[in-house]
């Protein structure tokens, strides 16, 4: 993996170097005519291994989105450091291995799709047969190919949000970092939605995403945050997080009716295979719900 330098020169990034790195991130923001200031973060440290799928998971005002635009370099933090692949977001050079799909993206709506993607893949330095190669690649991979010629103010949410992450993909980054990828988008192309981001996965990409529907995120991400007013209240492997303490659950083969009726007492007389022993586990949602219940309201502190 490569990255271009200052001068438009290529370094190599060490090995087992993150994909994202945030260590004690604070940001504050003052609370006009109150003489106050309030913590919209507050100390949140993590890391995101290359090539993982990461949920950055929280209610409204948890600070996901301020943490994100911190990351990208919008919005500068109070205290705190965060790095794209060992580089500080402050440096314009952290970006350029970065594709970002904000929540609510904006197009122009004149526009078709190839022309969006062509557009974005320009500003990317692309130009002439490699730009024209990208855009018809990018149009097959999000399922666009036959509405590549229609302007995209004729495009359903749905097939915003693709042609969004094609935008998003045009330079090949080795990051993506998407907000909301399937906000507002229908059961089946949401599914397509995720289907693409495993498929990226599997290509090496690394994957930030933010997410209200936890369904998804449980069969997408390899990891997760949870932010609650502020701070990071739970974080690790997803099949970990999600675990019980003290619980099992065995899957059998050739369990017939009379053997799960009489399951604990004759599970080997009855020649049943134990197949798995695992530890059993929550559903996302009641993580989301214990872990984010609990939390401090987040404090406001003198100007």
């Amino acid at each position: 993996m490569i990255i271009p330098g200052e001068k438009g020169l290529f370094s190599p990034v060490e090995p087992g170097t993150p994909a994202v790195r945030i260590r004690d991130l604070v940001k504050s923001f003052p609370v006009h005519l109150r003489r106050r200031r309030v913590l919209a973060v507050r100390g949140i440290s993590l890391e995101i291994p290359p090539g993982h799928v990461y949920g950055l998971l929280g209610p409204n005002g948890s600070g996901k989105s301020t943490t994100l635009k911190i990351l990208l370099g919008l919005v500068k933090p109070t205290s705190g450091t965060t790095e794209i692949f060992g580089i500080p977001s402050g440096r314009v050079e952290s970006r350029v291995q970065v594709g970002f799909l904000p929540e609510n993206p904006y197009f122009h709506k004149f526009l078709t799709g190839a022309e969006t993607i062509a557009f974005h893949g320009r500003l990317c330095g692309l130009s002439g047969r490699a730009l024209r190669e990208r855009t018809g690649e990018l149009l097959g991979l999000v399922g666009l190919t036959e509405a590549g010629d229609r302007r995209i103010g004729g495009y359903s949410k749905g097939m915003l949000q693709r042609i969004g992450l094609a935008q998003a993909m045009v330079h090949d980054p080795s990051l993506l970092i998407l907000d909301e990828p399937t906000a507002g988008v229908d059961p089946a192309g949401s599914r397509g939605i995720r289907d693409l981001i495993l498929g990226l996965r599997d290509r090496g990409k690394t994957i930030l995403l933010t997410s209200h529907l936890l369904g998804q995120v449980q069969e997408v991400c390899d990891r997760v945050g949870i932010l609650a007013r502020g701070e990071l209240v739970r974080e690790g492997p997803l099949d970990i997080l999600t675990g019980v303490s003290g619980r099992t659950e065995f899957v059998l083969e050739n369990a017939g009716p009379e053997l799960r009726a009489e399951l604990e007492k004759l599970a080997r007389n009855h020649g049943a295979r134990l197949v798995e022993e695992r530890p059993a586990r929550l559903d996302l949602e009641q993580l989301f719900l214990r872990a984010t219940e609990t939390a401090k309201p987040p404090p406001m502190d003198k100007v």
